[in-house]
């Protein structure tokens, strides 16, 4: 019996490391991908990565999205959110806040953001309230519920 489970670990082994050298020889022969013609699609320099944190300090439960624009996606909002980002020139603290009418409920989320907007950095922390007055400051940038 330990005879044929160490039998049966080498050919495993054996049979991982044929598979890794298929990989790397497949990898190293591979023609190189195709360039794209960039013309009128998103610059490389144009991304976000947003999420949303429970609470005021980060707890490790947050959601996130990767948001593109031009054309927009990876987001639930992302035409909106590329919209209100572009009139705002990438700025989400300049984003005009929504008038609307928010609860005195205190149930804290931390909103961040990290990337880059036309080729300049951007990074953003901030702790709301709850999550309407969030969704009233940020528009649809942090709205990853797709509501």
């Amino acid at each position: 019996m330990t005879y044929t489970m160490y039998t049966t670990r080498t050919s495993v082994k054996a049979v991982r490391g044929a598979l890794l050298a298929v990989v790397a020889l497949l990898a190293c022969t591979a023609p190189a991908p195709a360039q794209a013609d960039t013309r009128g699609a998103a610059a490389p320099d144009t991304w976000l990565a947003v999420g949303i944190d429970r609470g005021e300090p980060r707890t490790g439960t947050a959601s996130g999205s990767m948001l593109l624009c031009d054309p927009p996606q990876g987001h639930p909002r992302a035409a909106d959110a590329c919209a209100e980002l572009a009139a705002a020139d990438g700025r989400i603290s300049d984003i005009p806040a929504r008038d609307t009418i928010c609860t005195m409920v205190h149930a804290p989320v931390t909103a961040h953001a990290r990337g880059q907007w036309r080729g300049r950095p951007v990074e953003y922390t901030e702790t709301f309230p709850n999550a309407c007055v969030m969704r009233a400051r940020t528009g649809s940038v942090f709205a990853l519920d797709g509501a």
